[in-house]
C-alpha cells in the first residue's frame, strides 16, 4: 500500500499501551537467543553430548528463525498480520514447554527449531507495528525503547539462565517464557489491530522452490559447520557430502531468487554498494557478539569453576557498556555523522576482543567486568549507526526487503560465527596442547621440581608410586587447562582482529547525497 494509506491510519487505542504485547513478545524472542549458553553443560550432560554438540542447540534456534524471516511477509498476507502475529507467540510458546520436557538432544533440536520458526515472525512484525502505531514526531521514542529491548534482552539472559539453573534446573529457562507468553497472547488478541492494508488477502502466491532450497542450504550448512570439527571436516566423506549438497541448494536457491518474477526476497537489493558493504560489517558483528555471548559463560564455568549464574552475572558489565553506547549514538551522530562513530566503535570492539585475549586462570570475576564493558561499547557504537547507514541510499519502497535480507543474513552470520568459534577453541586448545605437553619431560628442571614437590604432599596420606601417579595426573590436568584457555583466549582475539579488519569496508560506504 501507499505511504498516504500508511499514515491515514490510526489505532483506535493508546500506541504506548499496544506496545506492551508487542514489546513482551520481542523481548521473549531476543530473550532465548542468549538465555541458553550458561545451561550448555548442564544440557550436555543430561543428553550425554559434547559441549561442541550442545552448541547446536543455540545455532538451530538462530538458523530455524532466519530461515523463517523471508517468508514473514507471505505468511502476514496468507493470515493477516495479527493473526500471524498470534500464531508465531503461539508456536513460541508450546516450543518452549517441549524445550523443557526435552530428554534427548534429538527432542531438543527438534523443540529449539520449532521455537526459532515462532519465534522468527515476532521480531518483524513487531517493528512494524511498532513503526505504524506511532505518529512521526514520536516514532524514534518508540524505536529507541524497541531497540532497548532488543539490546538489552541477549545481554540479560545469561544472567537469568544462570539463576535459573542454579535455584531450580535448566528447564525452567524455557518454563519461563510460558506465562510470559500466554499473557503476550490474550493482549495482543484484545489491543493489536491490523490496519487495512495488513489484513488478510486473497490470491497470495509463495516462492515455495525458493523457500526450499534456502532450507536446505541453511540447514545442511549448519550440520557442517557444528559437526565438521568433530569429524575433521572435509576428511569425512559424508561431510564433503553434505557441504555439495548445501553448496548445490544454495545456488539453486539464488538462481531461482533472480530468475523468478516474484521471488522469496529481491537480490537486486545487494546492487547498492551501501547496503552489501554494510549487511557484510552487520555479519561480522553479529557473528562475533552472538560467539562471544556464548563462549565467555562456558569457559568460565568449565575453566575457572563458575556457576552458572556467576558466569551469567559476567555478561552484565557489556549491558552497561550498550546503555553508554546507546546514549552516546543519540548525541554524537547529528554532531559527527555515523561513519566516524561506527570506525570508533569497531576500534573499541577490537581493543576490547584484545583484552580478553590477556585473560589468564588466576582472574576474578572484576577482571571479566572491564574487557566486557568495553566490548559492549564498541559492538552497539558500531552496530546501531552501521543499521542506519547500510539502508541510507535504499528508497522507502526497498526498506521491508532491505530488512528481510539483512535480518536473514544477521541470523546466517550469528550461527556460523557461534559455530566458527566453536572449533576454533577446539583447534587452538589441541595445538596448544601438543606444543606444552613436550615439556612434561625429567629434562625439564621445572617439570622435575613440580613433580616432586606435589608428590612429596600427596606421600603424606599415601605410598610413594601413587603419590607421583597421582602428582603425575595433577600436572597433565592443569595442562589441559592452560592448554583450553589458550584456545579461548586465541579465539578472543581473533574477535578483536576482525574487528579492525572490516573498517575498510566502512571506508567504501558513501554519505546519501540525495
Amino acid at each position: 500500500m501507499s505511504n498516504a494509506e500508511t499514515e491515514q491510519w490510526i489505532p483506535s487505542r493508546n500506541p504506548w499501551i499496544i506496545m506492551i504485547p508487542v514489546m513482551l513478545s520481542v523481548f521473549m524472542f531476543a530473550l532465548d537467543e542468549t538465555i541458553s549458553n550458561v545451561a550448555l553443560p548442564y544440557m550436555a550432560g543430561s543428553f550425554s553430548i559434547s559441549h561442541n554438540e550442545s552448541t547446536w542447540i543455540i545455532t538451530s534456534y538462530l538458523v530455524a528463525s532466519g530461515v523463517l524471516i523471508p517468508a514473514v511477509d507471505f505468511f502476514c498476507k496468507l493470515f493477516g498480520r495479527k493473526t500471524y502475529l498470534l500464531i508465531s507467540i503461539t508456536i513460541f510458546t508450546i516450543a518452549s514447554v517441549l524445550c523443557g520436557l526435552s530428554n534427548s538432544m534429538a527432542m531438543m533440536l527438534f523443540a529449539r527449531i520449532l521455537q526459532g520458526i515462532g519465534g522468527g515472525g515476532i521480531m518483524p512484525i513487531s517493528q512494524a507495528v511498532i513503526f505504524e502505531i506511532f505518529p512521526k514526531e514520536k516514532r524514534a521514542a518508540a524505536m529507541a525503547v524497541f531497540g532497548l529491548g532488543v539490546v538489552m534482552a541477549p545481554i540479560m539472559g545469561p544472567a537469568l539462565g544462570g539463576y535459573l539453573t542454579e535455584t531450580l534446573s535448566w528447564p525452567f529457562i524455557y518454563f519461563i517464557n510460558v506465562p510470559f507468553g500466554i499473557i503476550a497472547f490474550h493482549l495482543t488478541k484484545m489491543l493489536v489491530e491490523d490496519p487495512p492494508y495488513a489484513r488478510k488477502q486473497k490470491n497470495v502466491s509463495m516462492d515455495y522452490s525458493g523457500f526450499f532450497f534456502l532450507c536446505v542450504w541453511l540447514l545442511t550448512l549448519q550440520v557442517v559447520l557444528d559437526k565438521g570439527n568433530d569429524a575433521d571436516w572435509f576428511s569425512a566423506a559424508w561431510i564433503c557430502k553434505l557441504f555439495a549438497i548445501s553448496m548445490m541448494a544454495m545456488v539453486a536457491f539464488f538462481t531461482i531468487q533472480v530468475k523468478k518474477k516474484k521471488p522469496l526476497i529481491d537480490l537486486s537489493i545487494l546492487k547498492d554498494g551501501n547496503f552489501f558493504f554494510g549487511t557484510i560489517v552487520l555479519m561480522v558483528l553479529m557473528g562475533v557478539m552472538m560467539a562471544s555471548a556464548a563462549i565467555l559463560p562456558s569457559m568460565l564455568q568449565q575453566l575457572m569453576g563458575y556457576t552458572s549464574f556467576l558466569s551469567g552475572i559476567s555478561m552484565v558489565p557489556r549491558g552497561g557498556g550498550c546503555l553508554l553506547a546507546t546514549v552516546i549514538c543519540g548525541i554524537l551522530t547529528p554532531k559527527i555523522g555515523t561513519k566516524p562513530l561506527i570506525i570508533t566503535g569497531l576500534i573499541i570492539l577490537g581493543i576490547g576482543g584484545l583484552m580478553f585475549g590477556e585473560i589468564n586462570t588466576q582472574i576474578a570475576l572484576i577482571d571479566i567486568a572491564l574487557p566486557n564493558f568495553v566490548f559492549g561499547l564498541g559492538m552497539i557504537m558500531a552496530m546501531v549507526p552501521m543499521m542506519n547507514l547500510s539502508c541510507s541510499t535504499l528508497t522507502n519502497s526497498q526498506q521491508t526487503n532491505a530488512a528481510g535480507v539483512q535480518n536473514l543474513l544477521k541470523n546466517i552470520g550469528a550461527a556460523i560465527g557461534t559455530s566458527i568459534a566453536t572449533t576454533m577453541i577446539s583447534r587452538f586448545s589441541q595445538v596448544h596442547q601438543m606444543m606444552m605437553v613436550g615439556h612434561l619431560n625429567f629434562s625439564s628442571d621445572a617439570f622435575t621440581a613440580k613433580l616432586n614437590a606435589l608428590a612429596g604432599s600427596f606421600a603424606v596420606n599415601t605410598d610413594i608410586a601413587t603419590a607421583l601417579h597421582m602428582a603425575e595426573n595433577q600436572i597433565y590436568n592443569q595442562l589441559l587447562q592452560q592448554s583450553s584457555l589458550w584456545g579461548y583466549v586465541e579465539t578472543f582475539r581473533y574477535f578483536g582482529i576482525s574487528a579492525f579488519v572490516i573498517i575498510p569496508l566502512v571506508l567504501l560506504i558513501r554519505k546519501k547525497t540525495a
